[in-house]
């Protein structure tokens, strides 16, 4: 029965503090943009993170067969992985600073 009590008290105390933040319009602004900035970095880890590892092949902590491959194409003399990653982030550059 307490527990009944506590967890009501908690959720009670939860709604008032969400009220409270959500209720000025900055604040809801400024939490709606951190929650799509969190999602959106949370479904594009994995793409980031392999963009990253195109450019220094050589260095990356996960070090599957295809990053082994690639570093060693790149140690050959192959420079595709790494001027991929560079012409991306040059687009990435320009729309970051034309928006």
């Amino acid at each position: 029965m307490k527990k009944r009590y506590l967890l009501s008290g908690v959720g009670a105390v939860g709604a008032s503090v969400a009220g409270f933040v959500l209720k000025d319009k900055d604040k809801r602004d400024k939490l709606k943009t951190t929650v799509k900035n969190t999602t959106s970095k949370i479904k594009n880890r994995n793409k980031e993170t392999t963009l990253d590892d195109a450019g220094i092949p050589d260095q990356v902590e996960n070090n599957d067969r295809s990053q082994l491959e690639n570093a060693k194409m790149v140690s050959e003399g192959s420079q595709f992985g790494v001027n991929y990653y560079n012409e991306i982030k040059e687009e990435k550059d320009k729309t970051t600073t034309t928006s």
